[in-house]
């Protein structure tokens, strides 16, 4: 079991203009992911912005990998800390996040 949320591939890099889609493997903190969601925000400007960012925000796990909606719609030179909130088959909740900065 690991006591670290942070998800092990660290911060991430995005250009303004792409829309990725990011993968979480959840086996570090449980098996089965359900009750998926996710949320994001803007650490620049202090600010909750999964509408903006995640106008489609449906998450989906195959196996024990999650797979996020496209992350879209970034601001250059803000970093954007994006939470991905499931349950696992112990039902135990969890919450592993990661850091995605935009660049141009």
């Amino acid at each position: 079991m690991s006591n670290i949320r942070e998800v092990i591939q660290g911060t991430m890099f995005q250009g303004a203009d792409e829309a990725l889609i990011y993968t979480i493997t959840t086996t570090p903190w449980g098996s089965t992911p359900t009750s998926i969601s996710a949320a994001a925000f803007d650490e620049y400007a202090d600010l909750a912005v999964t509408a903006t960012v995640f106008p489609t925000n449906t998450p989906t796990a195959t196996g024990d990998v999650i797979s996020l909606s496209p992350l879209k719609a970034l601001t250059v030179n803000h970093s954007y800390r994006i939470e991905v909130k499931f349950t696992d088959s112990g039902a135990n909740i969890w919450e592993p996040k990661f850091l995605v900065k935009c660049v141009e």
